[in-house]
């Protein structure tokens, strides 16, 4: 068999998962081709909010050239906090298929940038992954970027192994609990560690460069809470026992209030200098290899989907 027929039968059968959708650890059980809704509030077809050349990932992601970041509407989360809450919180968007998705890769390609990078696309994965064969097969050479929360289904993943290329998920909670009372799940932690495992299998604990860029790998990412410090230092020690001291780290002091939270005694307000450094210090002090840090300041790095630029820091 040869390798675009395994991909075809791959793609097949991630379709057919739609159909009673166990996409994420949700595990709705809908039929997403009937039009019948799970969390997610998505069907069958494509929701983008937003594409364009994004030059504010992490270096190896951004590059010179910016990330060419697909938006994709909703989310298998649905975190109190969350910085994109205007697309993540909401279904709506721009409604495509594959085929239109694909015709936005090649676009982002045209614009020059060095990767296609679908954010949050785990409700979305049949339909990317048809979109990105489809985009293969007109001539698409850069690698894909899967950027994830790391609420993940590892057996979803397992069926991803060659499509992509590098991996950019979040891990965001050490406990159940701060998982539950901050996005509403009690599993985050176990599915974190099994699909980070799973992402390591398939592509390497480390991010390969090439052309000012990622070419390969992975990159975990960890958003530092303000009042939360000690939910940061529990996903490093879980990190370092259940995956890798060699994995690049982002470590991220960006948290900003939004307005669902902004009474709220511990998320109402931005991270000090203070808590960044404790979780800072303690990733080198476990060993850590590469860690990629943020400013402690006052600078705003929210985006404003309403508008037509919305990073206006880019």
């Amino acid at each position: 068999m040869d390798a675009e027929t395994i991909l075809r039968l791959r793609i097949d059968r991630l379709k057919g998962i739609l159909k009673s959708c166990t996409l994420c650890p949700r595990k709705c059980g809908v039929d997403r081709t009937r039009g019948e809704s799970g969390f997610c509030n998505l069907a069958d077809d494509v929701a983008v909010s937003r594409a364009l050349p994004h030059y504010g990932e992490e270096p190896p992601i951004s590059g010179t050239r910016g990330a060419g970041t697909i938006f994709l509407s909703s989310c298998n989360l649905k975190c109190v906090y969350c910085q994109n809450y205007q697309i993540s919180h909401d279904a709506s968007g721009k409604r495509t298929d594959a085929e239109g998705l694909s015709t936005i890769m090649l676009a982002l390609e045209k614009e020059d940038c060095h990767n296609i990078e679908p954010v949050t696309p785990t409700p979305q994965i049949p339909q990317v992954m048809e979109a990105l064969f489809i985009a293969r097969q007109r001539g698409l050479r850069l690698p894909l970027v899967y950027n994830s929360g790391g609420y993940e289904n590892p057996e979803v993943l397992e069926i991803l192994k060659g499509m992509v290329d590098i991996y950019l998920p979040d891990f965001k909670y050490g406990t159940d609990n701060d998982a539950l009372v901050l996005s509403g799940v009690k599993d985050y932690t176990a599915h974190a560690i099994l699909s980070i495992k799973e992402m390591v299998r398939q592509v390497g604990d480390e991010i390969l460069m090439e052309d000012g860029a990622a070419k390969r790998g992975l990159l975990i990412r960890h958003l530092v809470i303000p009042g939360f410090i000690s939910n940061s230092l529990e996903v490093l020690g879980l990190i370092k026992k259940h995956i890798s001291v060699s994995v690049p780290l982002s470590i991220m002091s960006q948290y900003t209030p939004m307005p669902s939270v902004k009474n709220h005694p511990r998320l109402g307000r931005r991270v000090t200098r203070n808590e960044y450094e404790i979780v800072i210090n303690c990733a080198l002090d476990m060993g850590f290899e590469t860690i990629f840090t943020q400013d402690v300041d006052d600078k705003a790095l929210v985006p404003d989907f309403r508008k037509e630029v919305p990073f206006e820091w880019s």
